[in-house]
């Protein structure tokens, strides 16, 4: 059989706590279903930092590059808030993106029906809502040069950042959300600032036209991104399919998080191109929320964003699509149980921690694949 080689990085806060969980799912995948999972783990982040003085260390990074799939934590904490930029925690996490060539960020906001009430919007809007965000990763304003401070004299600075994106690049994001549509229900809605910005009325000519050429079966509208927000807060469930560039996609899927009632709830897959010999993609998986280190260490981390995202990790880069399914179902088992962790909490709900929820999703899965 062959091995299914998997790199973690837990990183900093509470990414280390969340990971223990998945461990568990693995071990248990490996001993009871034969899976062939071998792991290896690595620093990044903060403990990087305070191990080898940058945000990764190059052998970890080679390590990164030659998994199957990267399982990756949280980076970042006050503790490091004044270490150089070019070394500060998430430089870590924006590195992986740009070597790996990660370019498509797949963050689904789903809102569970035993947590509808835990949403800022009323139940009825978000029951039942299965949004999918198709963020560009590896372009834009994030990676645009030049990117600096300049000094103007007399007190006064210049910030600049450059928003730049290639045909290429919109064409492959578009692609990647089409075929996501086309497992889905077949509705993308393109979003970028046209009325405003170059790089958005470029973004707008090139996913029109990779659309007519190939994916026309697809039902294709174009929003601009600030309307965008506006609807995902006033009626989120008339999406299926969002795409967008690096910065609004950034803004964007943290809206969509928040719909589902807590952004400890949510994955998120960022995928490569295929290999031209394989086929696979290089691949990491995260949860959306950050370190938290305010809860750090007291165990009351919600650890279902990083099982959800290893879910994922089953479903894209292993082709596991039935223990990623049931791993889903686990997951909305123990809420229908009335089982909560502290974010999500909610009145005649059970309590419980970090450790005690990752047991229940285990035991819900253990029963599902029995």
């Amino acid at each position: 059989m062959t091995a299914r080689n998997l790199f973690l990085l837990p990183g900093d806060g509470i990414g280390p706590e969340a990971m223990g969980e998945v461990r568990k799912i693995i071990a248990y995948m490996n001993e009871a279903m034969n899976a062939g999972f071998v792991t290896d783990e690595g620093l990044v982040g903060g403990s990087a930092y305070d191990a080898h003085g940058a945000a990764i260390s190059e052998a970890d990074m080679q390590k990164a590059l030659a998994a199957d799939a990267v399982l990756f934590g949280a980076v970042g904490g006050p503790k490091w808030d004044d270490v150089p930029y070019d070394v500060r925690p998430e430089a870590g996490l924006l590195r992986l993106r740009k070597d790996l060539q990660l370019f498509a960020n797949l963050r689904p906001a789903i809102c569970y029906p035993a947590l509808a009430s835990a949403s800022s919007l009323k139940p009825e809007l978000v029951e039942g809502l299965d949004i999918l965000i198709i963020r560009e990763l590896t372009g834009g304003v994030y990676f645009g040069e030049p990117k600096e401070i300049i000094d103007l004299g007399n007190g006064q600075k210049r910030g600049i950042d450059t928003q730049i994106y290639d045909t290429y690049e919109i064409e492959r994001i578009a692609g990647v959300a089409f075929e996501m549509a086309r497992t889905r229900n077949n509705r993308v809605c393109s979003m970028e600032k046209r009325n405003v910005m170059k790089s958005g009325v470029l973004w707008n000519q090139v996913v029109t036209e990779t659309h007519k050429a190939k994916y026309s079966d697809v039902q294709l509208e174009h929003m601009l991104a600030d309307a965008g927000g506006m609807q995902l807060v006033r009626q989120p469930k008339q999406f299926d399919v969002i795409v967008t560039d690096n910065l609004f996609g950034d803004m964007l899927s943290d809206v969509a998080a928040m719909l589902t009632g807590s952004l400890g709830m949510l994955p998120s897959a960022s995928l490569g191109a295929p290999d031209g010999k394989t086929g696979k993609r290089k691949a990491l998986y995260e949860p959306v929320h950050g370190s938290a280190p305010d809860i750090a260490g007291k165990g009351i981390a919600n650890p279902i964003a990083m099982i959800a995202s290893f879910a994922m990790c089953l479903r894209y880069s292993f082709n596991m699509v039935k223990e990623a399914d049931d791993l889903e179902k686990a997951i909305a088992n123990v809420l229908d149980k009335g089982i909560r962790t502290g974010d999500i909490m909610a009145d005649g709900a059970r309590q419980v921690g970090t450790v005690e929820m990752g047991d229940a999703i285990l035991a819900e899965f253990k029963a599902l694949t029995a």
